[in-house]
């Protein structure tokens, strides 16, 4: 491989290091979930150079659009699909993420909003959001014209859908009374450790 290529290829590299840092310095300051999950979509939207980024979570098993790059002040919280709707109620749904390089719109499962402007986008690349082994939520990446997403684009954003999901963990703990208790005492009174199924 050329020197030069070898170049870019780690400095894209120290690049995604830098967005996971940032992203995880989130779970520990003192931040409303809404910054946090603006603070994120502003991270991932500067990282891929897409013209949006979108986060759902879901809602009494409806994923509702909670955080956005582009300024949709009337759509936050008030977009909903079910899960059996559109690109992102697929993700969410067979938990899978989902590259579309060109013409996402010409997509059987894609949903028209016409709110959106990104109806009309041509690249879709979407991760579910997951806590604690379960689908919580989708991250959309658009782009106006077509795009090819690379294997790191891919891990970049699955990887950012996880920590989500650990800041949803922490958002909610947040606010119960363990949230003032000994973690020494949370850890040895929790028992072992058992694996979900999702």
């Amino acid at each position: 491989m050329p020197k030069k290529d070898l170049e870019l290829r780690l400095q894209r590299t120290e690049e995604q290091l830098r967005l996971f840092q940032k992203v995880s310095r989130f779970m520990v300051r003192d931040m409303s979930l809404q910054e946090v999950l603006q603070g994120v979509v502003s991270l991932v939207t500067e990282f891929m150079e897409c013209d949006s980024c979108l986060v759902y979570l879901i809602d009494n098993g409806e994923l509702v659009l909670c955080a956005s790059n582009t300024p949709h002040p009337s759509t936050i919280g008030k977009v909903r699909l079910r899960l059996n709707e559109g690109l992102t109620g697929w993700v969410a749904r067979e938990r899978r993420l989902l590259s579309i390089p060109r013409e996402a719109y010409k997509d059987p499962r894609f949903k028209y909003f016409g709110e959106l402007q990104e109806d009309s986008y041509e690249a879709f690349l979407s991760a579910p959001v997951i806590s604690r082994n379960k689908v919580v939520g989708v991250i959309n990446v658009q782009h106006r014209a077509p795009h090819q997403h690379t294997g790191g684009e891919m891990e970049m954003l699955t990887t950012v859908g996880e920590q989500v999901g650990c800041v949803l963990v922490l958002a909610r703990m947040a606010v119960s009374p363990e949230a003032e208790a000994n973690h020494v005492e949370l850890v040895m009174s929790s028992g072992p450790v058992r694996p979900t199924r999702g």
